[in-house]
């Protein structure tokens, strides 16, 4: 292969054979080439004469005209057009060192990164700092997140389906333009509001007289920079769509079989890392003042409610690295040196209907074979059932990863920052770990399809043992005022007011736990009916509380006077936490050590056509049936487990902010075992499905 030189085919256009190029082949690969096309061809077409064997040096000569046209040129060498890296004639002998599998998974692995640090990462950490400089509702911030699936559902197909036939490498090109471009247009709203203009201190003491805030609704010119936001996420969506469909397929083209699992289990695993270094990278720029761009500082810290983050940043970081890759994937050729040969020597375990194999070459160039391919794709039992299950799957872990933070949190008594950060500690580094795993392991013993599925079986069925876990860990709620203990013996359970707190006019919107020296938690200082206060001590310390049951001392002194009552939640006397960890650290190893042997099941039992637009409806059918609807069930059915909700002075219900945390944990493994059952259902049906009545006359690729 060496010294071979290839054209540069322009993206979206297939391959014709009118098309000037060189191909490197010698006549042992031209001979072995035809006759797999001439058997492939007597297999799939009985019913029709046969042209009497030729030798191979009839075609091997009709490969070096450039314009002959009269005998269709093999499919093989046709298809697998092999070439340098560079640009056009320019072509440095620097850069053939990256023209191998490993170079391109190396660009691969940066933009998959990027796009989980942009999408997973920087936007869900950024969506509380947009709600408060934007004034948006949650359910509109909701709408910003979910557009990304929204943009990835409906392009998946269509990328997938004319991407397959065209120049992968350009189409990632194209994947980091729009993810740099995403990440720009989402950070545009910093530069066009202005400053941020810091309100009037909230007073969370018990003040009387009080003037109650009126129900008053106001519409600001902020709320128009929601179009902007989803427009960024739009163009993300677009970036995102080539990258694990396409580049995939790429991945899986240059590689052998037994290594193909291993280079896309990396390559998933680090846009698994993503989501990770976007909530670390996120979180420390949140510690820094919004508008340090404009040289502004601030007397305020973090600790106050008014305080915002420089949360855009990150998303310009995002856009200088997205295209800086630009270059790198323009550089590379249609198929890598190697390919044909590597190519020549897999075989099919490929379980479709003839309906295709009689199609001729140009088979996926026209919008018109659409409709065809995809039907032939949704009637291919095994594939359906593998994407069946990847998506129930892909529910459930969406699911936790959204909702494992606020679990954490109450059923631990952490603060929001702790338990979203030992929440990701669990999941980041357990789901990188388990693609890895679960790759090098099909790698290592080099699994059939059949045994992929038994491996990806048993990967499930252990994840979903270990998830009993939940109700283990389990922990009873902390004694709280107004909800599960009452006032000094006063007031009514599930009232938050009572006659110590009635003249304090509190708001119930205003969540600011206190927990007082009698080792009861109280909503906010206002509720506990504290007057005075001490700012300069960490955490902030209040006293003279009339909800409070002071111990009676014979001489107090100042320091049990001053620690009346102290900001933030009692501690918790649970001490499940390392437990659960560790053993919810074991499940989400397991749970994703099936991802990528699935993924390469999914390519091995469709036809090599269709790889790409199998992909793409496993993208799509995994966000439309698992990652949208996930946190929609998982979210409802944690709201289900509220004992106090927040609700402001219009009447309006708003968060939840007490749940009942047996039932939750009950709840949890009620789900988790739902869906895993539905697993099991689908990849017990691969198992006998046909799969093991395959011919082989049936095989075309693997």
């Amino acid at each position: 292969m060496k010294g071979c030189r290839g054209i540069e085919n322009p993206a979206f256009v297939a391959s014709s054979p009118d098309t000037p190029r060189r191909l490197c082949a010698s006549p042992s690969n031209v001979e072995v080439s035809v006759l797999s096309t001439n058997t492939r061809r007597k297999d799939s077409q009985p019913q029709e004469p046969q042209e009497p064997q030729k030798s191979p040096e009839p075609p091997l000569s009709s490969v070096t005209p450039a314009g002959s046209q009269e005998r269709p040129r093999p499919e093989s060498l046709s298809e697998f057009e092999e070439g340098p890296c560079g640009w056009g004639t320019f072509q440095p002998q620097c850069l053939q060192r990256c023209n191998t599998p490993q170079g391109f998974l190396f660009h691969y692995c940066l933009l998959a990164l990027t796009q989980g640090i942009v999408v997973n990462g920087l936007v869900n950490i950024s969506i509380s700092t947009i709600e408060k400089r934007y004034e948006m509702k949650s359910s509109l911030t909701g709408l910003i997140s979910s557009s990304y699936d929204i943009s990835f559902c409906l392009l998946s197909l269509f990328v997938s389906f004319f991407g397959e036939r065209g120049h992968k490498p350009r189409w990632l090109t194209f994947a980091s333009f729009m993810i740099g471009l995403g990440a720009l247009v989402f950070s545009l709203p910093k530069f066009f509001s202005g400053r941020y203009q810091l309100g009037s201190l909230f007073e969370d003491t018990c003040v009387t007289p009080k003037n109650r805030t009126s129900c008053t609704t106001s519409s600001s010119s902020l709320f128009n920079y929601l179009y902007v936001f989803i427009l960024g996420q739009l163009l993300l969506g677009v970036g995102g769509t080539p990258l694990y469909t396409l580049g995939t397929a790429f991945i899986d083209d240059s590689v052998p079989t037994h290594k193909s699992s291993l280079y896309i289990g990396i390559g998933y695993s680090m846009s698994v890392l993503g989501p990770a270094v976007g909530y670390v990278l996120g979180g420390q720029l949140l510690t820094m003042y919004i508008d340090v761009d404009l040289g502004q500082s601030t007397d305020i810290t973090e600790d106050d409610p008014r305080w915002l983050g420089a949360w855009w940043i990150g998303f310009l970081m995002s856009w200088f690295l997205a295209w800086s890759l630009i270059i790198p994937f323009s550089c590379f050729p249609k198929h890598l040196p190697g390919t044909a040969e590597i190519q020549d020597g897999k075989t099919s375990q490929t379980h479709q209907s003839n309906s295709l194999q009689n199609t001729d070459g140009n088979f996926g160039q026209s919008f018109k074979d659409f409709p065809a391919a995809l039907k032939n794709l949704m009637r291919n039992t095994v594939f359906m059932c593998l994407v069946l299950s990847t998506c129930s799957e892909a529910l459930v872990t969406t699911g936790f990863a959204t909702f494992l933070p606020k679990f954490i949190e109450n059923q631990f008594g952490l603060s929001s920052s702790s338990a979203a950060t030992l929440g990701g500690a669990v999941l980041v580094p357990g789901a990188a770990l388990g693609q890895i795993l679960g790759g090098v392991l099909v790698s290592k013993f080099k699994m059939t399809c059949k045994n992929i599925m038994k491996f990806a079986l048993l990967t499930s069925v252990i994840a979903l043992m270990l998830s009993f876990v939940f109700l283990y860990a389990n922990c009873e709620n902390e004694p709280f005022a107004g909800v599960s203990e009452s006032y000094n013996r006063t007031g009514e359970l599930g009232n938050l007011t009572a006659p110590c707190n009635a003249n304090c006019h509190c708001l119930r919107s205003y969540y600011y736990p206190l927990c007082g020296g009698d080792g009861v938690q109280y909503f906010s200082p206002c509720y506990a009916g504290c007057t005075n206060s001490v700012s300069k001590r960490h955490p902030k310390v209040y006293h003279n509380c009339s909800c409070i049951e002071r111990k009676i001392e014979i001489t107090p002194t100042p320091s049990s006077f001053a620690f009346e009552a102290k900001a933030g939640k009692c501690p918790t006397r649970c001490a499940n936490l390392p437990i659960f960890l560790v053993i919810f650290f074991a499940t989400i190893v397991f749970t994703f050590m099936a991802g990528t042997p699935i993924t390469v099941s999914i390519l091995r039992c469709v036809n090599h056509k269709q790889r790409s637009l199998a992909l793409g409806i496993q993208c799509m059918l995994l966000r439309i049936l698992g990652t949208i609807p996930g946190p929609i069930i998982f979210g409802i059915t944690i709201d289900s487990t509220c004992i106090l909700w927040d609700i402001n002075e219009c009447g309006i219900k708003g968060a939840c902010w007490i749940y009942n945390n047996i039932r939750m944990a009950h709840m949890l493994v009620a789900i988790n075992q739902t869906w895993a059952n539905f697993v099991y259902l689908e990849l017990g049906r691969n198992r006998s499905v046909n799969i093991n009545k395959i011919k082989v006359n049936d095989l075309l690729w693997q």
